[in-house]
């Protein structure tokens, strides 16, 4: 998961302004490409300019690639308006179109934020952290919405790494350097998300 910064946002609204109004997925698109072609959608979302059929045609042609996946859940995950909150329909069909790229990323999005909390805490910055909260709560709701096998089963594998130190997701916990409070805090949302 990554946090925008100010200058990656002024970046964004560059790359915004320079990109065409429709919202045509490049075969090859970029994580920059996928942030702002997500901003766009979420404002026609909250002003209630797009058709559920061009919401879940646009999401899923992104989601089919990881840059596009990345981009979209980095965006939607963490924007400050409630649309996340409660996804609709046609984003969660979208989002089943791609089970491979959704399920890894709705599983790393889970933990990291669940550890981006805790450490936030430990830094006492409780805005970052209210921010990485929100994070987990919408996870752990699209997850649940998503009911997909393969985002159970890699739910599965990454509670087991985070459990031993060892599997699948043994090298991705070791690069991020998660302590063991983080990876207990980790398995605890994962049985939440897998409660649903």
């Amino acid at each position: 998961m990554t946090e925008l910064t100010a200058k990656n946002r002024e970046r964004m609204k560059k790359l915004s302004r320079s990109m065409s109004e429709v919202m045509e997925v490049p075969a090859d698109v970029t994580f920059e490409q996928a942030i702002v072609l997500t901003q766009s959608l979420l404002s026609q979302m909250e002003q209630g300019t797009i058709s559920d059929t061009d919401l879940e045609q646009t999401i899923a042609a992104l989601v089919q690639s990881m840059n596009g996946a990345r981009g979209f859940f980095v965006t939607y995950l963490s924007d400050d308006r409630s649309l996340a909150d409660q996804p609709t329909a046609a984003v969660v069909r979208a989002l089943q179109t791609a089970p491979e790229n959704v399920s890894e990323l709705m599983v790393k999005n889970l933990v990291m934020s669940t550890a981006m909390a805790m450490t936030h805490r430990r830094n006492q910055n409780e805005t970052m952290a209210q921010g990485s909260d929100r994070v987990r709560s919408r996870s752990i709701h699209l997850i649940q919405q998503l009911q997909l096998p393969e985002l159970v089963e890699k739910a599965k594998q990454m509670q087991d790494s985070a459990a031993t130190g060892s599997g699948a997701y043994q090298t991705f916990l070791d690069r991020w350097n998660y302590d063991a409070e983080q990876r207990q805090a980790m398995q605890g949302a994962i049985d939440q998300a897998l409660e649903g």
